[in-house]
């Protein structure tokens, strides 16, 4: 036997480093497009990246292996499809979750996320949310906590999502006025002291609620394959926007952009917690709503289930159809601003604004085409927003942000 290598099998042996670095390198970007299901299949996933399909096989060999895909062992054709049938990709079901927590006016909610934006379990908190935001937060990681010891899934990090606007880089709760924390609460340094306290793994994070729900939407709803996207939604209390600029969340230069909650409508309307009179935040959230309508407001329920209850049980009482007409002509004034301003290829309502659109569709369109100079030329597409717990989802994906940047760094 010679002593000499085989040639051909150092050629084979560089070529294999070779695939396995260039993969590795595909390895964050294979997984985002199987995460946002743009890669339902090799040969799709082949295509996205411009690589050979050796390289694609073993980038989701390598991403399988991880625990966060699989693949189907025999490649399959859809009816009715040409050409060679390619292997389908998924999000593997018993894969790693990322610890998700929203707070709200009426208490707050945990949950559990995997990769595509799928809640794998979800627990209600309490219905009173304490002055001091360390408090709560405690409960809320407690609550998450619990969730992980019940389900045995490995966490690869914790987002949060509150309804104020959150500074950047300090992640500051600057405005947190429906909850009565102080303003300018440390919450991201808070949430991650609580997260190691209860000896989650991963890296904690925080943002606005609206944000993230504009996140969440644009990847896995009804924002999926817009490249520039208005969210705009009232939750329990409020008015909050959001926008994606180019397929990517744009928050400014301090975390701090589109705050749509203070567009005057009502120049005559009520006073608001900025200063000025008739913004949208005071002039089209739920409480504004119970008020338009003659209600009073009661304790049982949150005024966003209290307003949900009223149009779709009580729509046909004038003063309920008056009401809802009303918020809608205040929210499409907004709308228009927005647009002209913006520009955007899609708008998303979510919240009571959602259900708004549902009881008069036609009439917010018009709202909007008359009053902005892009409607009047074709209109923007206003369509709900397609997620439940939408906010949630997008707190997910702050903590699924490192894997999909680096799945093998992230993991290993």
């Amino acid at each position: 036997m010679s002593g000499k290598a085989d040639p051909r099998a150092a050629g084979e042996g560089t070529t294999s480093r070779t695939r396995l670095d260039r993969g590795r390198g595909a390895l964050g970007p294979a997984l985002e497009l199987v995460h946002t299901g743009r890669a339902p299949t090799r040969a799709v996933l082949t295509a996205e990246l411009g690589v050979t399909r050796a390289t694609a096989g073993a980038v989701a060999a390598e991403l399988e292996a991880l625990g966060l895909i699989r693949v189907d062992a025999r490649p399959g054709a859809a009816a009715g499809s040409q050409g060679r049938p390619s292997h389908r990709l998924s999000i593997a079901e018993d894969g790693p979750v990322a610890l998700a927590a929203q707070v709200h006016a009426d208490g707050f909610r945990a949950a559990l996320v995997g990769l595509g934006g799928r809640i794998v379990a979800t627990a209600p908190g309490c219905e009173v949310v304490d002055a001091d935001p360390a408090k709560v937060l405690a409960s809320v990681v407690e609550t998450g906590a619990e969730l992980l010891r019940e389900t045995g899934r490995r966490c690869v990090g914790a987002g949060l999502a509150v309804p104020s606007a959150v500074a950047e880089p300090e992640g500051l709760a600057l405005n947190p006025l429906h909850l009565a924390w102080p303003a300018g609460a440390p919450v991201r340094r808070i949430f991650a002291e609580q997260v190691r306290a209860a000896g989650i793994a991963g890296p904690a994070f925080a943002a606005n609620d609206v944000n993230l729900a504009a996140l969440a939407e644009h990847r896995h709803g009804a924002g999926r394959g817009a490249r520039d996207l208005l969210c705009v939604a009232t939750g329990h209390r409020g008015v909050g926007g959001a926008l994606v600029l180019d397929g990517r969340l744009h928050s400014g230069s301090s975390g701090l952009a589109l705050e749509v909650g203070h567009l005057t409508v009502n120049p005559d309307g009520r006073p608001c917690y900025c200063g000025g009179h008739g913004c949208l935040d005071v002039e089209a959230d739920p409480l504004a709503f119970l008020r338009a309508a003659g209600r009073e407001p009661g304790p049982e329920v949150s005024l966003l289930q209290q307003s949900y209850d009223l149009i779709r049980d009580h729509y046909a009482d004038p003063a309920v159809r008056t009401a809802t007409e009303t918020l809608v002509d205040r929210l499409g004034l907004g709308l228009a601003g927005l647009v002209n301003i913006l520009n955007p290829d899609r708008i998303i309502l979510g919240g009571l604004h959602r259900a708004l659109l549902d009881a008069a569709p036609e009439r917010l369109r018009a709202v909007v085409a008359d009053r902005s100079l892009w409607g009047q030329s074709g209109g923007v597409p206003i369509l709900p927003c397609g997620l439940d717990h939408n906010s949630l989802v997008g707190a997910a994906e702050l903590a699924w942000q490192p894997v999909l940047d680096d799945p093998l760094g992230a993991l290993t």
